[in-house]
């Protein structure tokens, strides 16, 4: 182990990116395949002195005849996942292999049907059938969570069919919620539901930039027909694309190597006067300190009137259409259960998964407890206290300043 240690300490700084890195022996032949959230830190906790107990005799054998380090850089942990799948079945690391059976690995398969299912099954279950030979299939994934976790982000991107049978006369779960295009009440062709399942190809596949020029062209065919509405769609398809965000595949951001610096906090919140003068605000906080420069104001324009759910759906979807704004690892706002799944559907409209929790008040306006994902509300309760109280104000400070001009 303390050859390759050399080794790393001597190489070029590793990056602070997702990715997928590999370990070789002396010969160069391929050792062990993993993913990253962090490249540098996920390779230089292999080199830990309580390795034995923190990984196992398996992983503790194969640095031992590990002699260098490669990796490669993805846009994010999602791609990352489907790369590391992607080369572990080409390559077949010897130690890959011995930390789990073959047969308990996970894939990802897609069935022969007119209308295909996208599922998660086990190798085990893909040799004794009904399936068989007639799906294609990605993997293999060694942890079957995070492959759930990655396929619900998937999912908001190319919302496909699973379970649900065809020809039902009410609409299924998912096609309620828009992770399914309605093929159980028959609202969607065959043909436009082949067009979803070629681009989840091409993105298994890990060919996202060939999927997205593809994705590019058929809109710009569809603004050229006159087709708006397709077009619209398209391009919040390619953004989702773009931007994807895959906090929930993080389920230990310690581990994983988060550094709580890096924390984005969002939070929004609505000001008006009976409807009057409606206001939205964005505050950010990162890393316990107000980022000021990055507050945005927004004049509620599709409405007039008291609806708080609406104007929250008005400011996120207005927030999601800035690409060059980077998005947050979690989202805070002002208010209960109705508040939080408004903004989970903007959230899922666009593509884009990012935790969401709201801080609801007493009679006092002071908060009284914080609903939404738990791990996050625990872990940053201070920093999401912290954003909702300055947006709260901000909000006001807005609100006045807006009454002030009408007046």
């Amino acid at each position: 182990m303390s050859l390759i240690y050399k080794k790393i300490k001597q190489k070029q700084i590793l990056p602070d990116t997702p990715g997928v890195y590999r370990f070789l022996d002396a010969r160069k032949k391929i050792l062990y395949i993993g993913k990253a959230t962090s490249l540098r830190d996920r390779v230089r906790s292999y080199f830990s002195s309580d390795i034995m107990s923190t990984r196992g005799p398996i992983i503790a054998e194969m640095l031992e005849q590990a002699r260098d380090v490669r990796v490669v850089q993805t846009d994010s942990v999602l791609e990352a996942l489907i790369l590391e799948a992607a080369l572990i079945k080409k390559h077949q690391p010897k130690y890959n292999s011995k930390e789990k059976s073959d047969k308990s690995f996970n894939y990802v398969v897609i069935t022969d049907e007119d209308f295909p299912r996208v599922l998660i099954t086990r190798e085990r279950e893909l040799l004794r059938g009904p399936l068989g030979g007639s799906t294609s299939k990605w993997g293999p994934f060694p942890q079957g969570s995070v492959l759930r976790e990655a396929l619900k982000i998937v999912r908001k991107i190319f919302p496909f069919r699973d379970i649900c049978k065809t020809e039902q006369k009410k609409p299924c779960f998912n096609a309620q919620i828009g992770l399914c295009l309605g093929v159980c009440i028959g609202a969607i062709s065959k043909k436009e539901y082949a067009k979803i399942i070629q681009n989840l190809k091409l993105f298994f596949e890990g060919k996202k930039r060939i999927l997205i020029k593809k994705l590019e062209r058929e809109m710009r065919e569809a603004a050229k027909h006159r087709a708006f509405e397709r077009a619209h769609e398209i391009k919040k398809t390619i953004f989702a694309l773009k931007h994807i965000q895959d906090v929930s595949l993080i389920k230990n951001t310690s581990t994983l190597n988060f550094p709580y610096s890096a924390f984005k906090i969002e939070a929004y919140d609505v000001a008006h006067f009976g409807g009057v003068a409606s206001v939205g605000v964005m505050t950010v906080v990162e890393g316990g300190e107000t980022q000021k420069n990055e507050y945005r104001k927004f004049n509620i324009k599709s409405f007039e009137g008291v609806n708080d759910t609406r104007a929250l759906t008005e400011i996120l979807s207005r927030r999601l259409a800035h690409a060059e704004w980077l998005l947050p690892r979690l989202i805070v706002v002002d208010g209960g259960t109705a508040q939080v799944n408004a903004v989970k559907r903007v959230l899922v409209s666009a593509g884009v998964a990012i935790p969401v929790v709201g801080v609801v008040k007493d009679e006092r306006h002071r908060p009284k407890k914080i609903i939404g994902d738990r791990v996050f509300a625990i872990r940053h309760e201070a920093d999401i206290l912290l954003a909702n109280a300055e947006a709260h104000r901000f909000a006001i400070s807005f609100h006045r300043k807006r009454r002030r001009q009408n007046i």
